[in-house]
């Protein structure tokens, strides 16, 4: 699943997770100014309980590609390789979604498990790497996609039994054992760890940094310019409220698509188009000129 769907792995009935409220609080710093505003803007949620296993699937499934690409690749794939066919209901999870930024958001993720009579990891570990490609095709990078998915299932199935083991070690082992072990894996960088963690395990407190949220906190000038995209995870998963980093992840990445777009945001045919204009800072945005560079190119980044 990827960690967005088509509008974002929160975003609307479909859109999975259980909503949440918050008592009414005056906040005291831009980042809770930030969330706070999203959430209202989209939609405040709480993620977790889509399968692990097939959760990591997704998002390897939506790296370097969009949800439009990548879903029809998750759904083939599990047509194929589960008994079932997959939920199919496109909200990811992961682009994970959604994805994920793998048409985000979701990511993307709904509530419910998506076991399959057979394992899956344990169906996708016998696979013929050929065929896997050719069904993923639509994913890009097909070849190279399919030899990780591949070997993924190998490492679940030797170390955890199959998808259910791994379902229950991300759910229920320590934090950092999981992040580590998922690091640990070819192919898992830390966005895909931060996905599973987050839109399968449940996990408070977890931020994934895609391409969307990377620009956004920088751009805002509340990540350093030049940061790279861990170092804007440590300052959002200090600053955020750890029940407020999912939403706030989801919810960024379809700000990131409306309105702070990386060559066009909305602030430079309008400046007060954009719902973040009166906290943001535009670092590498030059309303005069209307031109939008990535912050670590705007002069005295990094200084």
């Amino acid at each position: 699943m990827a960690e967005e769907p088509a509008e974002n792995v929160g975003g609307g009935a479909a859109g999975g997770g259980r909503g949440i409220e918050f008592e009414s609080e005056e906040t005291h710093t831009c980042i809770e100014t930030v969330i706070d505003r999203l959430g209202e803007l989209y939609w405040q949620k709480s993620y977790g309980g889509r399968d692990a296993f097939e959760c990591l699937v997704r998002t390897v499934l939506s790296q370097n590609t969009s949800d439009k690409a990548s879903q029809p690749a998750h759904d083939n794939l599990m047509r194929r390789y589960a008994d079932d066919g997959g939920d199919g209901d496109g909200d990811g999870n992961a682009s994970v979604g959604g994805t994920v930024d793998g048409g985000e958001g979701n990511e993307a993720h709904g509530d419910g498990d998506s076991a399959t009579e057979s394992d899956l990891a344990a169906s996708l570990a016998a696979a013929d790497q050929p065929e896997l490609a050719e069904t993923i095709s639509n994913a890009g990078l097909y070849n190279q996609k399919s030899e990780t998915i591949i070997a993924l299932a190998e490492r679940i199935v030797s170390e955890h039994g199959g998808a259910a083991g791994f379902d229950a070690f991300v759910r229920e082992a320590e934090y950092n054992a999981v992040r580590d072990a998922l690091l640990d894996m070819n192919g898992v960088g830390p966005k895909t760890a931060d996905c599973v963690l987050l839109f399968s395990g449940g996990r408070g407190g977890v931020f994934p940094v895609d391409t969307h949220v990377h620009r956004i906190y920088r751009r805002l000038g509340i990540a350093p310019a030049d940061a790279d995209h861990e170092a804007v995870r440590d300052v959002l998963e200090e600053r955020v409220p750890a029940a407020k980093c999912g939403f706030g992840h989801t919810a960024s990445i379809q700000f990131g698509r409306e309105y702070c777009k990386a060559r066009k945001p909305a602030c430079l045919d309008d400046p007060d188009a954009c719902p973040l204009g009166d906290v943001c800072e535009q670092v590498g945005v030059y309303p005069d000129s209307g031109e939008a560079v990535d912050p670590a190119e705007a002069p005295g980044a990094g200084d």
